[in-house]
């Protein structure tokens, strides 16, 4: 192997860890059951990874600025449910069309605007910010609710997740899309600069002159409208409003961000990163149901998974952690 190639391998530029874990599962199920690695199921495992992996494309940016957001499975009640009204469906007489797209996105950066000004304004922790947001957004969901879940009929909007072009789905390419964006706002824009510089150091960061209020709550606000965007793909994929439509998804993002070698610290990692790593855990979830084992044990070796996963991501990071034992 060349110099430059181990050197881009070695580096933190490339999730090289994640990648070589993705490979390993590659291997083992070769001879476990090679079915996994069939075109078919490959297209499952991307259809899959797409929606959690607009989730993590926003969810990065908080962590990367050294902050959390717990709130995404709320966010996506809420703008699941205003979505599927504002479409045509079997509840109301709304008909927005592809409209509806945005509102879901606004739902969601509004209340990631709540979230970011309380935890840059008032310096509140944002893991109990956004618990608190969370419960907002499900609380939003369940009064839109009403007794029974809204039935999207508008064709074109369903057709953004049945829709297919070189064999994807169409959420597949608007989750390529939004990863492409992020990976642009990450290198080229000072919004990404910044957030390594403020996760790095804050106090580095305000003596540099950086405004790290304004853009902490940015990072909140995208993260937010990246969730509203994953209810948008989620509600055309399941075809109604669901109050329970991201339960499960708020595990799969924070560990796929983990995995893919994002510090949750902040300061390093990155949008490839996280892509990585949430391919790697939708991969291990699928790679298990083919080998047939219990739902049960799959939790639990996820878990188990995601702790290992963390202690060594952070190992190095231990003394300015101030964890000693």
């Amino acid at each position: 192997m060349s110099r430059p190639v181990r050197s881009v391998l070695g580096s933190h530029t490339v999730p090289t860890p994640a990648l070589s874990v993705l490979a390993l599962i590659c291997l083992v199920m070769l001879f476990v059951n090679p079915a996994f690695l069939s075109p078919g199921n490959a297209g499952a495992v991307a259809e899959q990874s797409a929606v959690p992996a607009v989730l993590a494309v926003g969810l990065t940016f908080v962590i990367l600025m050294g902050g959390i957001d717990l709130s995404l499975e709320g966010i996506m009640a809420a703008a699941s449910m205003s979505t599927a009204l504002l479409v045509a469906n079997d509840h109301s007489g709304m008909n927005l069309g592809l409209w509806a797209i945005a509102v879901g996105c606004a739902v969601g950066a509004v209340l990631g605007l709540v979230a970011g000004t309380t935890v840059a304004l008032l310096r509140v922790p944002s893991f109990i910010v956004t618990i608190g947001t969370w419960q907002i957004g499900l609380g939003i969901a369940q009064l839109l609710f009403g007794e029974t879940p809204p039935r999207v009929t508008d064709e074109s909007f369903r057709g953004l997740a049945d829709s297919k072009a070189a064999g994807l789905p169409g959420i597949v390419w608007i989750a390529l899309l939004v990863v492409a964006l992020g990976l642009v706002l990450q290198h080229y824009t000072r919004f990404g600069r910044y957030a390594y510089v403020i996760g790095g150091s804050e106090e580095t960061a305000l003596l540099s002159g950086v405004p790290v209020r304004r853009y902490r709550a940015a990072s909140f606000v995208l993260a937010g409208a990246t969730a509203g965007l994953a209810a948008v793909m989620a509600t055309a994929r399941s075809g109604v409003g669901n109050v329970g439509i991201a339960t499960g998804l708020l595990f799969t993002t924070i560990a796929g961000v983990v995995i893919g070698g994002t510090f949750l610290t902040g300061g390093r990692g990155g949008v490839l990163h996280s892509l990585v790593g949430v391919i790697v855990m939708v991969a291990i979830g699928n790679a298990m149901v083919l080998a047939g084992i219990s739902s049960y044990v799959q939790q639990a070796v996820q878990g188990v998974i995601v702790v290992a996963a963390a202690s060594i991501t952070l190992w190095r990071a231990r003394e300015r952690m101030r964890v000693i034992k």
